[in-house]
């Protein structure tokens, strides 16, 4: 079984005194793989280190999260090209994205940076993980100037609409991550997804943050996967290992780990 956690952030302070029991847990619970996300150049080195100490079980990405986006943003984005400019571990470019929950100060900046790290996933041949809250309409309309290329990517967190997944799934090479949120009482998830083909998921739990239910409220891990596992296949009325399958595939040949 191929239960993957395409997003996690094992890396964060959070995990700093137990890491090593957070990581067996997860391999207790089934995890096969756990796929990292950083966010700014404070987040590489650790990062880095995490994936070192569990190679072929933890990968790295690379990217300057929204929310980390500000006037200075230029200066950031060329600290962390260098490490792709030298030859680099990273299986996809994340997370990027946009934010507008927090703070619409950088809406610009968000905005070029966004692009700019597009145009490295092209450039480089990787996958992007993209960050959408409250900004759903300007990602479509960005993504929408590569519709021609072969831009490939994850839309994580997904709490959309039916009418996002589907203008989402316009773009062939992109699924759609779901973790913990589809399990919270008031999402609506579970009736968006009756409209997309489980082929165009990916499972992730955003370590430390969205812990599922039961788990609600604490800091969230890899091994709480199997929760948002459960909930998915009955969504979908099949069994946790074949959903696990399915998405599992998707996430490993998304990241190009399939064997």
């Amino acid at each position: 079984m191929n239960l993957v956690d395409s997003h996690s952030h094992l890396f964060l302070e959070e995990f700093a005194a137990d890491l090593p029991l957070v990581i067996e847990r997860a391999r207790q619970a089934g995890v096969s793989h756990i796929f990292m996300p950083n966010i700014d150049h404070s987040t590489i080195k650790p990062m880095l280190e995490v994936c070192s100490a569990y190679a072929g079980y933890c990968f790295p990405m690379l990217g300057l999260h929204p929310t980390s986006v500000d006037a200075g943003y230029r200066d950031e984005l060329a600290s962390l090209s260098a490490y792709l400019e030298e030859g680099h571990p990273f299986v996809g470019i994340g997370e990027i994205g946009l934010d507008l929950y927090w703070d619409k100060t950088f809406v610009k900046e968000q905005l070029a940076a966004f692009d700019a790290q597009l145009q490295w996933a092209l450039e480089y041949d990787l996958p992007v993980v993209i960050h959408c809250r409250e900004a759903f309409d300007h990602i479509y309309m960005v993504l929408q100037n590569y519709k021609d290329t072969p831009l490939r990517g994850i839309l994580h967190s997904f709490t959309g609409t039916a009418e996002d997944a589907a203008r989402i799934l316009e773009f062939p090479g992109f699924l759609i991550g779901i973790n913990g949120v589809v399990t919270f009482k008031k999402s609506s998830l579970p009736q968006v997804l009756c409209t997309v083909p489980l082929d165009r998921l990916v499972l992730e739990t955003d370590s430390p943050y969205l812990a599922p239910v039961p788990k609600r409220g604490t800091r969230n891990e890899s091994s709480y996967l199997p929760y948002t596992l459960q909930k998915v296949a009955d969504i979908y009325g099949q069994s946790p290992e074949m959903v696990a399958q399915i998405t599992g595939k998707n996430a490993l040949k998304m990241f190009g780990r399939l064997e």
